[in-house]
């Protein structure tokens, strides 16, 4: 038969074959296919030639025609047939479809659609003939029969979709059925029942199934639904992420992790590139991601996760999206620690918003996700890292000064948002081999490039870098050298940050240490001054740092900078012997300094102190240059007066005058390094019985010359009396003017020396006296001459040469000594006012000097525990002094004009608690219990809220007794300064604790019944409620009844309306209203 329909179908016409075709049964015809089909003879012709005898147009061929497109259809599913074979009926079946009637199209389709959702289909093979079936049916118009109805061919694909869609789908046919969606054209509608079918099915796949799921996903994309399908891929993995997470931190489940991390990692690599490519080919696709996650960002967080943030990533590398990319990502930073930062601060937002997302956690995870070959997210990962540093970076303000903040403080979102660049790009370079030069190169080019700008946060970037594994960075050693070639022409401040930032690195390449000394001896004698200030910052740097053999310890010379080493210690190629002989070259190097400018000679006094720190082997050698230096100014005859070649130190050049030699530092230097020597050396020396009295005796026995004649000396011997000419127009002026800073600056170093080895001697605490009584008189002469009241006394006391820790020391004495054996001696010190007013200005200044620049002047002025332990001590004493003596007290008994001292403590508390909380804030539960001279070991469970409120309430009676004074009586600054000490305070109370109710109950008392015409004041005390209200509730209440009092008594702008006057807050009264409303101080967030 099959021979006769094929030579029949050759005829020129189809008239025989039809006649012949109509004969034949339907069960024969599909038989003979069938056989046919199997046996893979001529299959292709003998359908074709069917087809050509069965036309449409005949109801009975167009039912035949049926018929054999069921048995195909079995027949492809059976899987009997060939390949070949089959992909041949196919396409003729392809080809003939659109000659089917509408509603045997209709039937044939349903016959599809009953076999998917009841799961008949064996291989799918067939499925590839349905899109056709679809696309047909939708361009006939005509009505056709469907279930009960009649309806369109548009209408009757658009049913069967959703029936389709409507059932169950075998899991091994998701991804042909998604992939034939993408050849039939859909309306939005029916492109959004595909895709929330195909979601729904997502979780009862496997995991490789999914990025060929999500390509056939993002193909059908194009035709509508694009935030969906990104929507839901999103969530999808989110989901993934959480449960895997969730699923590793209960260690009672470990065993029975569902999905193995590396599998979810190299799927979720694969999905970001299928979609990064999609984007590439759909600009529209990328358009909607980000409006996704745009709308993500002011609400529902879910969609910002690791996954979509390593895909947004991704997308950087198109060129066309980057720039949004990375604005939002930096957006999304800076918006996710402003939140944190209120959410924090207050309670009643966290009752708002009581879940909070942190992006920087996320980013984070990203970056430790992408050791999983994501190497499409690694370059925007470090792109995203120095963008942040970039932007929100330490920024130089107009006076000059950097607007940044140390390591270990409380920081601003700015600060959070570097510190996470930093984190990005440090995570990024352990993790990733390949990126490590590329980020070496690029943080080394930003410290040499932009040396004008603020670059510590790249400086600590480049520490932590180094000092993670300074051997792997041998192999970049060439791009270091490189950069030590420009360090002639940085600012001295980055290179010093520079070279402490690569000396673990000198430790284990001897390349790098040769090209730097070779470096740094050229800069000695090169003509820029900031050059050789370099040289001497770098080699001092070294000398710190290559310790000889003998030594003490780092643990004995607490030296912050050891602490450093302890990572690379353990690689270091040089023994000690060897170090010693390469530090004495050095201080060889460094004596030739001696006879430079005076900038250069102050570098290098400010610096022995710490290298004989670090190497006490030394100390001979530096004490030596010390000494033989001193000895060029030094008067030996112990008649002469003065005692020191003050002209020596000056240079003139014609009209030129300027100091030649620092004399107030290299004595500073002196002094401070004999007391470390003393106390630190010799004791030991002792033990060993190996006790030299040599240079250190020597020194002691000149100071105390220098300070017997300095006492016996008048200002007439220096020239400085009240006649002398101290303009800064004439040669004789500036003159007199820098030999009095060095009188100052020596009689300060001397006051330091003979408290230290006074051991509360009548007469050395009478020696320290007159020794304030010349530096006083040389301040009120300048004062007085400089015609702008204490501008210099300021400038003067601004860079005492106090250290820090005297200051403690002295302030302790001075209030807090009760021994009984120190009553009479130090009676001396506490007869005279204005040395004790002295001694807490130096200490003020001290604290601003801190808040400004992040460190002191001194000896451990730069070290971050130190410092805090001193501004422990200082705060307890001058916390003691104002609240046992208070200004009123001492008002009564004050003969002398000046400062109260009283007021000074309240003043030099306030500055403290700024500066704690600005550089110490992990600390300031350290810091409240010291100031607590009752507490006790066993008390360590009072939390911080606790210790804050006792603090706060010595402060609220202070207030308390200032307000019930008389009106005459009343001390602005006094409670000014108050106000903002229990602002400070209040800060550390947990909003949640009974303490701050309290706190927030007493000023709300406080600003309710006193009345107060002191405008700062009131400012003050209601910036201060409001910041409590904010934190604890809503403040909406607090606002109106404000705003009715302020109206009240500034009246309305229409003058015609009459406003009630309330009293809700005695504080708001008519000459405080409207200061308070142009200061808006209750704008402002805590």
């Amino acid at each position: 038969m099959d021979q006769k329909i094929l030579s029949l179908a050759a005829e020129k016409t189809a008239d025989g074959l039809q006649e012949f075709l109509q004969t034949v049964k339907e069960d024969d015809l599909t038989d003979l296919l069938q056989n046919q089909a199997v046996k893979g003879k001529a299959a292709g012709a003998l359908l074709k030639a069917i087809f050509k005898g069965l036309p449409c147009s005949e109801e009975a061929g167009a039912l035949k025609r049926l018929k054999i497109y069921s048995c195909c259809i079995q027949l492809l599913e059976s899987g009997d047939l060939q390949k070949e074979v089959a992909s041949e009926i196919i396409g003729l079946l392809m080809l003939e479809v659109h000659r089917f009637p509408g509603q045997l199209l209709v039937e044939l389709a349903n016959e599809f659609v009953s076999a998917i959702n009841e799961g008949k289909l064996t291989n799918g093979k067939s499925l590839e003939l349905l899109p056709i079936i679809l696309t047909a049916l939708g361009t006939k118009k005509e009505n056709l029969t469907f279930g009960k109805g009649e309806l369109s061919g548009e209408e009757c694909k658009k049913q069967l979709i959703n029936a389709l869609c409507s059932g169950r789908w075998d899991h091994q046919y998701v991804i042909r059925l998604t992939s034939m969606f993408k050849a039939v054209p859909l309306t939005a509608e029916e492109v959004e029942f595909v895709v929330e079918k195909v979601f729904k099915v997502f979780s009862k796949l496997n995991l490789q199934e999914i990025p060929p799921l999500v390509y056939q996903l993002l193909v059908l994309s194009s035709k509508g639904s694009r935030k969906r399908v990104l929507g839901g891929i999103i969530a999808f993995f989110n989901k993934l992420d959480q449960q895997h997470n969730e699923e590793k931190s209960d260690d009672e489940y470990l065993d029975l992790v569902t999905v193995p991390l590396d599998e979810l990692r190299h799927v979720e690599g694969t999905i970001i590139l299928h979609i990064v490519f999609a984007i590439k080919l759909d600009f529209e696709l990328g358009r909607e991601l980000l409006k996704h996650l745009k709308a993500a960002q002011q609400g529902d967080f879910s969609s910002i996760c690791p996954f979509s943030i390593a895909l947004l990533l991704s997308v950087t590398r198109i060129q066309r999206f980057e720039e949004q990319v990375f604005d939002f990502l930096k957006s999304s930073v800076i918006k996710s620690f402003k939140d944190l930062q209120l959410l924090q601060g207050s309670k009643y937002i966290q009752n708002l918003f009581p879940h909070g997302y942190c992006i920087s956690t996320m980013i984070l995870e990203v970056v430790n996700n992408s050791v999983h070959s994501w190497d499409h997210v690694t370059q925007g990962l470090v792109e995203f890292g120095f963008l942040l540093m970039d932007s929100y970076g330490p920024k130089r303000i107009p006076d000059g000064k950097t607007a940044e903040t140390s390591s270990g403080l409380s920081r601003m979102p700015n600060q959070h948002a570097c510190k996470l660049g930093a984190d990005i790009l440090l995570e990024t370079f352990k993790i990733h081999e390949m990126i490590r030069q590329e980020i070496l190169e690029q943080v080394l080019n930003r410290v040499v490039t932009r040396a004008s700008s603020p670059i510590s946060h790249f400086l600590d970037l480049l520490s932590d870098i180094i000092k993670y594994s300074p051997l792997v960075l041998q192999s970049c050693s060439s791009k270091v050298i490189e950069t030590f070639d420009y360090l002639s022409f940085l600012p001295v401040q980055t290179v010093q940050g520079l070279l402490k930032a690569v000396q673990p690195l000198l430790k284990v390449s001897m390349s790098i240490r040769d090209s730097l000394i070779l470096v740094l001896r050229k800069a000695m004698f090169a003509s820029q001054l900031d050059a050789r200030k370099s040289a001497v910052a770098g080699f001092l740097l070294l000398l710190k740092n290559f310790k000889v053999l003998g030594s003490l310890s780092s643990s004995q010379c607490s030296q912050s900078i050891g602490v450093s080493q302890v990572h690379v210690d353990i690689h270091s190629r040089y023994n000690s012997v060897a170090n010693e002989t390469f530090c004495l070259e050095i201080m060889d190097s460094l004596k030739r300094c001696l006879g430079q400018q005076a900038d250069v000679r102050l570098m290098l006094y400010e610096g022995f102190y710490d290298v004989l720190r670090r190497n006490s082997q030394l100390a001979n050698s530096v004490m030596q240059t010390l000494l033989s230096q001193l000895k060029q100014f030094y008067e030996p005859e112990p008649d002469v007066l003065p005692p020191l070649k003050l002209e020596a130190c000056i240079l003139t050049q014609g009209d030129q005058v300027s100091l030649q030699e620092p004399l107030d530092y290299l004595l500073c230097c002196i002094q401070h390094c004999l007391a470390w020597y003393k106390s630190r050396v010799v004791p030991l020396q002792q033990e060993e019985e190996e006790e030299e009295e040599g240079f250190y005796q020597y020194l002691d026995d000149m100071l105390e010359s220098i300070t017997n004649r300095m006492i016996k000396s008048e200002l007439e011997d220096f020239e400085l009396d009240k006649s002398a000419d101290f303009s800064q127009s004439t040669g004789i002026g500036i003159k007199n003017n820098i030999c009095a800073s060095l009188v100052m600056g020596i009689c300060e170093v001397l006051i330091e020396y003979n408290f230290f080895i006074s051991n509360f001697s009548k007469t050395k605490f009478e020696t320290i006296l007159s020794l304030f009584m010349c530096y006083k008189k040389l301040s009120d002469i300048l004062n007085e001459k400089s015609g702008k009241g204490k501008t210099k006394m300021a400038s003067r006391t601004t860079d005492s040469f106090l250290s820090m820790k005297f200051v403690s020391d002295l302030l302790t004495a001075l209030f807090r000594d009760s021994t009984q054996s120190h009553e009479e001696s130090l009676s001396v010190l506490r007869s005279s006012n204005e040395f004790m007013r002295y001694a807490v200005n130096v200490a003020l200044q001290k604290v601003q000097q801190l808040k400004e620049t992040g460190h002191v002047s001194g000896p451990d002025g730069q070290n971050p525990e130190k410092v805090f332990q001193n501004l422990c001590d200082i705060t307890r004493v001058l916390l003691w002094r104002y609240t046992s003596i208070p200004t009123s007290v001492e008002e009564l008994g004050k003969k002398e004009k000046g400062k109260n001292i009283s007021l000074l403590c309240l003043e030099g508390i306030q500055k403290i608690l700024s500066a704690v909380q600005q550089f110490y804030q992990p600390k300031c539960h350290q810091f409240l219990k010291a100031l607590d001279a009752t507490d006790e070991e066993e008390e360590e469970e009072v939390s911080v809220s606790q210790r804050a409120a006792f603090q706060i309430r010595q402060f609220q009676r202070s207030l308390l007794n200032l307000l019930s004074s008389q009106e005459e009586d009343f001390k602005s600054k006094e409670a000014l300064l108050l106000a903002t000490v229990l602002t400070s305070l209040s800060k550390l109370l947990k909003p949640i604790s009974a303490e701050f109710v309290q706190m927030l109950t007493w000023t709300s008392k406080i600003c309710a019944e006193n009345s107060c015409e002191d405008a700062s004041f009131c400012k003050g005390m209601l910036s201060l409620l409001f910041n409590l209200h904010v934190s604890y509730k809503s403040p909406v209440s607090l606002l109106r009844d404000l705003s009715q009092d302020i109206h009240g008594h500034l009246g309305d702008i229409d003058e015609d309306v009459e406003v009630e006057k309330t009293n809700n807050f005695a504080l708001v009264n008519l000459k405080t209203a409207a200061p308070t409303v142009c200061k808006r101080p209750l704008l402002r967030q805590p």
